[in-house]
C-alpha cells in the first residue's frame, strides 16, 4: 500500500514538475532579451523639464511672430525684460504692444541647459532687424509652469574672428582702485542666497583686476561662456589663459562699474543682470545677463552675456 501511494504521488508530480522545468526556461529566455534589449544604444530622450522649456520657448517665439498677444502674456513673468542687439532694454508691457516689431527668426541650433528651477535656451537666429545674433533666452519655473525672465540678443561676430587680444595697461588711472563693484554695489540685498552670489560676483571681478586666475577660476563653473557683442566667445580655459598674460604684462584692467542690478534666484538658479559702464570709457556702456548655479553649497557663474548700449 505504502509503494503503491509513493507511485501514484510520483506520477502525479512529474507533470507539475515538466511545466516547473519550461517556466523556468522561459523566465530565462525572457531576462536575457530584456537585457539584450536594455544594452542596445538608444537616443537619449530630453529630460522633462528640458522638453518643456524649449516647448515654451518655441510657443513663445511662435506667438511673437504671429502677434498673439494673450499667448505670449501667459508665458512671460512679471518681471520679463527684453533687451535688443542694440542694448535697448523692452519692459514687458512694451514688449507685448510690439510683438512683431521684435519677433526674431526661428533658431536652427536652440539648445536648452537647466540649473534647477532655472533654464537657459540659447543659439543663433536672426533677430526682427534681419541681424546675425547670439540669442539668451533665461526661463525660471514659476507656480509650476515655465516663463521667461529674459531675451537677450548678442550681436555675433564672424565665424572667423579672432578673440579679443589682452587689453594694454591704462592710461588714466594708473593705480585703478576698483570700488564699485569689488567694494559696493547699487545694490540692497533680499535674501542670503543673493548675498552669497553678489560675494562671488564681487570675487570674481577682484581677481580680475589683480590678475589672480585660480582665484577667478574657483568661481566661474567648467562649462562658463562669455559672449559680447561683436566679439568671439570666450571659454573658461580662454579666460584663465587671458589673465595669466595680463599678469606677466602687469596691464592694468579695470572692470566694469554696476550702474543698476536685478538679481533672480530660483532654487540652485540665479539670474543676474546689470547695466554696466566702464570708468576708463574704453567701451560703450553694456547691459550683462549672468546665470548662475549652486552646485555642492558654492554659487558658480556659467554664463555672461554682454550687449553694448549703442
Amino acid at each position: 500500500m505504502q509503494r503503491g501511494k509513493s507511485a501514484a504521488i510520483a506520477a502525479a508530480s512529474r507533470p507539475a514538475m515538466r511545466w516547473g522545468w519550461l517556466g523556468a526556461v522561459i523566465a530565462g529566455v525572457l531576462i536575457a532579451a530584456f537585457a539584450a534589449a536594455k544594452g542596445q544604444p538608444k537616443a537619449a530622450p530630453l529630460a522633462s523639464d528640458d522638453a518643456a522649456v524649449l516647448a515654451a520657448d518655441s510657443a513663445l517665439g511662435e506667438a511673437m511672430r504671429a502677434g498673439d498677444k494673450a499667448a505670449a502674456r501667459r508665458l512671460l513673468a512679471l518681471q520679463f525684460s527684453y533687451v535688443d542687439a542694440d542694448g535697448k532694454i523692452h519692459v514687458r508691457k512694451d514688449f507685448l504692444a510690439d510683438l512683431k516689431g521684435v519677433a526674431a527668426a526661428p533658431a536652427g541650433d536652440a539648445r536648452v541647459r537647466s540649473y534647477g528651477l532655472l533654464a537657459i535656451v540659447s543659439g543663433h537666429r536672426k533677430s526682427a532687424r534681419d541681424g546675425d545674433v547670439f540669442f539668451l533666452d533665461i526661463w525660471a519655473k514659476q507656480k509650476g509652469a515655465w516663463r521667461t525672465l529674459l531675451i537677450q540678443d548678442v550681436a555675433s561676430t564672424t565665424a572667423d574672428a579672432a578673440a579679443p587680444a589682452a587689453a594694454a595697461p591704462a592710461t588714466e588711472p594708473q593705480h585703478y582702485e576698483c570700488t564699485n563693484p569689488c567694494q559696493v554695489i547699487p545694490y540692497r540685498v533680499r535674501s542670503v542666497a543673493e548675498q552669497d552670489i553678489i560675494t562671488a560676483f564681487q570675487a570674481i571681478m577682484k581677481a580680475i583686476v589683480v590678475h589672480d586666475a585660480n582665484e577667478w577660476g574657483k568661481h566661474v563653473a567648467d562649462e562658463f561662456v562669455v559672449y559680447g557683442s561683436g566679439r568671439a566667445p570666450i571659454a573658461k580655459s580662454d579666460r584663465i589663459t587671458t589673465i595669466e598674460r595680463q599678469k606677466t604684462s602687469d596691464a592694468t584692467i579695470a572692470v566694469g562699474e554696476v550702474r543698476t542690478m536685478r538679481l533672480s534666484v530660483y532654487g540652485d538658479g540665479g539670474l543676474m543682470i546689470t547695466t554696466d559702464a566702464m570708468p576708463d570709457n574704453s567701451r560703450p556702456p553694456y547691459c550683462a545677463a549672468r546665470v548662475w548655479v549652486r552646485r555642492n553649497g558654492q554659487w558658480l557663474m556659467v554664463m555672461s552675456a554682454h550687449t553694448d548700449i549703442k
